[in-house]
């Protein structure tokens, strides 16, 4: 054999290693997509209906926040009305129930006062229906 045949030989050897180690990577790759493709649609037929329930639970969601923002609406507006409510009675029976207890602090603060300038003498009893007898000028007095 002479060096050219044998590097020839040497050549044809080395294509036939790398053609064959090429068909084991492509074969290898052609696995690889096989799988990946599979994996792919198994995702896709879990995905779509997955899709479809998620797409309906936030066409729910949406109908119950319309329904809370007309409660919420609905107790804004009672909110206003018994806060008017609360002032117009506020305004209508407050001044004259202030003056019903006024008057009522000062006919406890005279009859206690008077009371208290005569020591010897029980708190008068107010009984509706009855009249009081007159006061006494000065108490009462001996002629002599």
């Amino acid at each position: 054999m002479s060096g050219g045949e044998v590097a020839g030989l040497l050549v044809a050897v080395f294509w036939a290693i790398l053609v064959s180690f090429l068909a084991v990577v492509l074969v290898r790759l052609a696995q690889a997509l096989k799988a990946a493709t599979k994996l792919v649609s198994g995702v896709t037929e879990q995905a779509v209906p997955l899709l479809g329930e998620a797409s309906a639970t936030v066409r729910s969601a949406q109908t119950q926040l319309n329904r809370v923002d007309a409660i919420a609406t609905d107790v804004q507006e009672v909110t206003s009305n018994a806060s008017a409510l609360s002032s117009t009675v506020s305004t209508t029976f407050g001044g004259p129930l202030v003056k019903v207890a006024a008057f009522g602090y000062g006919v406890r603060r005279a009859l206690s006062r008077r009371s208290e300038k005569e020591p010897g003498r029980a708190p008068s009893r107010v009984v509706p229906g009855r009249t009081l007898p007159r006061a006494r000028r000065g108490g009462s007095r001996r002629k002599g």
